[in-house]
C-alpha cells in the first residue's frame, strides 16, 4: 500500500470540509426548504450540495479512496485506496440549521486502514475550525487545542445534544447531571469542540451514526481527551458517544457503564 501523509490528508479535508462549510453557509437562514427522511430526520437542499461538493472535491485528489457521507452514501475504494476511507456529515445539526442556530457544523474524517486518524469540524456560521490528526495534534483556528484540566467532577460542564434522549435511555444523565455544576444542551459537533477546546468538560449523545462520530476520536485524542462510546470502547462506530477531558473520563465512563437502562413503555 502506498502511504499517504496524515498531514496531506488532513490538508484536503480541511478544504473540503470549508469548501462544504461555504456552500450550506450560503443557504442558512434564508428560508431553505426542508424535507423529512425516513427516520424522520430533516434535510435540505444544502445538505446535499455541501455533500456532493465535499466529495467531489476528495474524488479529485484521490479517485481510488473510499467514501461514505449522511445524504449520498458509500463508495467503496479501489486498489490501495480502498486502505482510506473518507466520512463526511455534510451538516452535523441540521436542527439547528433550520431554526436558524449557529450551531451546526461540516465533518470530514478519514480512517486509515481502519484506523480514525485525520478529523475536521468546521462550523461556518461561527468561523471555527478544529483539526487534527493523529501524531500531529489539534489545532483550533491554527491555534494548539486542548481539552480542560479540570479535575472535580463537581466543577464540570456537561453538555449533550438531547436531554430527551439521554433521560429515555438510562438514569445515567441524571445521575451525571446531579453530579456536576453546569447542564447546557449545545449539543452535535458544537458540544465536542467546546469539549475539545477546554470551554467545557463532558459532552454526551445517546445516539450517534459513524457520520457523527467521524472526526471526534482524532480530535478528542490529540486535544488530550477521550472519545468512546458508552462501553468505553474508543469507536466511531458506535451506537452512543461520550467525550471527556483527561482527568473525568474515568469517572464518567464508570457511571454510564453502570447505567441502568429504562424499559420501553
Amino acid at each position: 500500500m502506498a502511504s499517504l501523509s496524515l498531514k496531506e490528508l488532513l490538508c484536503v479535508a480541511t478544504d473540503a470540509a470549508y469548501l462544504g462549510g461555504r456552500r450550506a453557509l450560503a443557504y442558512f437562514n434564508t428560508g431553505v426548504a426542508v424535507e423529512r427522511k425516513r427516520d424522520d430526520t430533516p434535510v435540505t437542499q444544502a445538505d446535499r450540495e455541501a455533500e456532493a461538493l465535499i466529495r467531489e472535491y476528495i474524488r479529485k485528489q484521490y479517485p481510488t479512496h473510499a467514501l461514505v457521507g449522511e445524504e449520498h452514501g458509500t463508495a467503496e475504494g479501489t486498489g490501495d485506496g480502498q486502505a482510506y476511507r473518507w466520512i463526511i456529515d455534510p451538516i452535523d445539526g441540521t436542527k439547528s440549521f433550520v431554526t436558524g442556530a449557529p450551531l451546526w457544523g461540516v465533518l470530514v474524517g478519514v480512517e486509515v486502514g481502519g484506523v480514525p486518524s485525520v478529523g475536521v469540524i468546521y462550523l461556518p456560521a461561527l468561523e471555527e475550525m478544529v483539526a487534527a490528526a493523529t501524531g500531529f495534534g489539534c489545532t483550533w483556528n491554527s491555534r494548539t487545542a486542548q481539552v480542560s484540566e479540570l479535575t472535580a467532577l463537581g466543577e464540570a460542564t456537561l453538555l449533550t445534544t438531547s436531554v430527551r434522549e439521554c433521560q429515555a435511555r438510562s438514569d445515567a444523565f441524571d445521575r451525571l447531571a446531579g453530579q456536576v455544576r453546569l447542564v447546557r444542551g449545545w449539543g452535535d459537533c458544537y458540544g465536542y469542540v467546546l469539549v475539545a477546546t477546554g470551554r467545557a468538560d463532558i459532552m454526551l449523545d445517546a445516539a450517534m451514526k459513524p457520520w457523527d462520530s467521524a472526526p471526534m476520536l482524532p480530535i478528542l485524542q490529540e486535544a488530550g481527551g477521550h472519545f468512546s462510546d458508552w462501553s468505553g470502547r474508543p469507536t466511531i462506530w458506535g451506537d452512543d458517544a461520550v467525550a471527556t477531558n483527561a482527568a473525568l473520563y474515568p469517572e464518567v465512563s464508570a457511571i454510564l457503564r453502570s447505567e441502568r437502562r429504562h424499559q420501553p413503555a
